[in-house]
């Protein structure tokens, strides 16, 4: 890992990792707008549909699609789904995340294509703690995700599992 900052001593001070928020830091009702945005190239799709064996000629026969009320081929969902997921990782799941509980009400509200720039906003829909673990927490988000006009693109509720502060890390509030 690289650093950049220095010690009292002149020597490179070790910069704890990044991470994301522990089960304590979210708050209900919190909305973040992620810096990350993300242009879909083509090479996106056909490489996402083709390791997912996804078949489908909207995806990857432009000549079918031109016969689609699209007009051309629509980017796969679900590597919409996995992009505007990720662009929430480094601000509030990198380190603190135990994994994911489920996926719901997932809306795709307008097409994404080739070209389109995505950028994506959470929200903390809701928290409590876990009732079979105490080193952790429930966290209930919904992400969404905008194109490069504003329109949304994609809605969906995840619930993940979160990491509680470990005993004895500082609280930085």
């Amino acid at each position: 890992m690289s650093t950049d900052t220095t010690s009292a001593t002149g020597t490179p001070a070790a910069r704890p990792p990044m991470r994301g928020l522990y089960f304590e830091e979210f708050e209900v009702g919190a909305e973040y707008k992620h810096a990350f945005t993300r242009t879909i190239t083509e090479m996106d799709n056909v490489m996402f549909t083709s390791l997912t064996m996804n078949l489908a000629p909207l995806h990857l026969d432009e000549e079918y699609a031109k016969t689609t009320i699209h007009g051309r081929r629509v980017l796969n969902s679900l590597f919409t789904v996995a992009l505007i997921g990720a662009f929430h990782v480094p601000e509030l799941t990198m380190r603190t995340t135990l994994g994911n509980l489920g996926y719901e009400k997932i809306v795709f509200p307008h097409p994404v294509f080739h070209g389109d720039t995505l950028r994506g906003e959470t929200t903390i829909l809701d928290k409590r703690e876990s009732r079979s673990r105490t080193d952790s927490g429930i966290v209930w988000f919904e992400h969404r995700g905008y194109n490069q006009d504003d329109v949304l693109i994609l809605s969906c509720h995840r619930t993940g599992l979160m990491l509680k502060r470990p005993a004895g890390e500082p609280d930085p509030a």
